[in-house]
């Protein structure tokens, strides 16, 4: 593959860089999926860890990720029935990979990033 800017165009091309990127597009995703990273969890324990997520919320981000491969369901046949969570191998991959660098990043970086945006606010709300 040569170095001309073809390699985009043929991420672009097949979907595969919005479907990495639709990953990061609902605000939840992340949040859950980095809650999982300590290990397999009950949906209760990782509401309570989680914090200000609506249970519907937390229904449909886990079966987003379910659908994506990211999550793994795991029935207990109990009485009472047990239901955890846990992260599947390309879950992991993608915690512990992007995920822990964008969260480098953003450790670096997040001051800039915020004062970039409070001045872009502030000069927008001037031209008012």
């Amino acid at each position: 593959m040569a170095d001309d800017g073809s390699h985009c165009y043929e991420l672009v091309a097949d979907c595969r860089l919005r479907a990495a990127a639709d990953l990061f597009a609902h605000t939840w995703d992340p949040v859950v999926l980095a809650a999982l990273r300590a290990g397999p969890c009950r949906r209760r324990d990782l509401r309570a860890a989680i914090g200000g997520i609506s249970d519907k919320v937390l229904t449909d981000t886990l079966r987003r990720l379910l659908a994506n491969g990211l999550v793994d369901r795991r029935a207990h046949a109990e009485a009472p029935p047990r239901v955890e969570y846990a992260l599947t191998a390309l879950g992991r991959s993608l915690v512990e990979g992007p995920m822990a660098a964008l969260g480098q990043w953003v450790t670096e970086h997040g001051d800039e990033l915020l004062e970039a945006q409070e001045a872009q606010e502030a000069q927008a709300t001037k031209a008012r």
